[in-house]
């Protein structure tokens, strides 16, 4: 079967077996090594890659499914030579050990924070439930997304209040937001 992929920004298209694994078409056909084999069964996470933004696991998804798709890989996160900023914050906060589910956890967190700019302890527990890390007890990589969030949040630029009545009235700006407080 006929396949097109694009990959890290890259389209590729190739002629597969329709039983070939993602995982093993990012890594054999593509040379994508990134992405980690661990169990091949999905319960640990390490083949996690972008599907059209959403964290999946690769091993459970055949490379004809993906067909047309766009893809990220670990190799795919960092932008003009700048590490994404859960791949900084991994690197700040010690959320890594051996480095066998890293990229799976980055590519989660960064999922995460596509959907959630600011997810609490919990959120991110949850978001990172299907990687599994045997050195980690897991706080440090959830300290990372913390991180990661803080430094995105503080890299977008401010979004400019909408109009309304209390603004016409010479509200102060900051009378229309939310108080401000929560994690810092």
């Amino acid at each position: 079967m006929s396949v097109s992929l694009t990959v890290n920004g890259k389209t590729y298209s190739h002629e597969i077996e329709p039983r070939r694994l993602l995982v093993h078409h990012l890594r054999d056909v593509l040379a994508l090594t990134g992405t980690h084999i661990g169990c091949e069964t999905s319960l640990c996470g390490a083949c996690t890659v972008l599907l059209n933004g959403k964290a999946v696991k690769s091993c459970t998804v055949l490379a004809v499914q993906a067909d047309g798709a766009d893809i990220t890989t670990i190799e795919g996160l960092a932008r003009d030579g700048k590490l994404h900023p859960v791949q900084e914050g991994f690197w700040e906060e010690h959320g890594l050990q051996c480095g066998y589910c890293t990229p799976g956890m980055i590519l989660a967190g960064a999922a995460l924070l596509t959907e959630k700019a600011n997810p609490t302890d919990a959120e991110i527990r949850r978001a990172i439930a299907g990687n599994l890390c045997r050195c980690t007890g897991y706080q440090h990589i959830v300290n990372a997304i913390q991180s990661a969030a803080a430094k995105m949040k503080k890299s977008k630029p401010a979004a400019r209040p909408a109009r309304t009545r209390a603004r016409s009235r010479g509200l102060p700006r900051r009378a229309l937001r939310g108080s401000g407080r929560g994690r810092r």
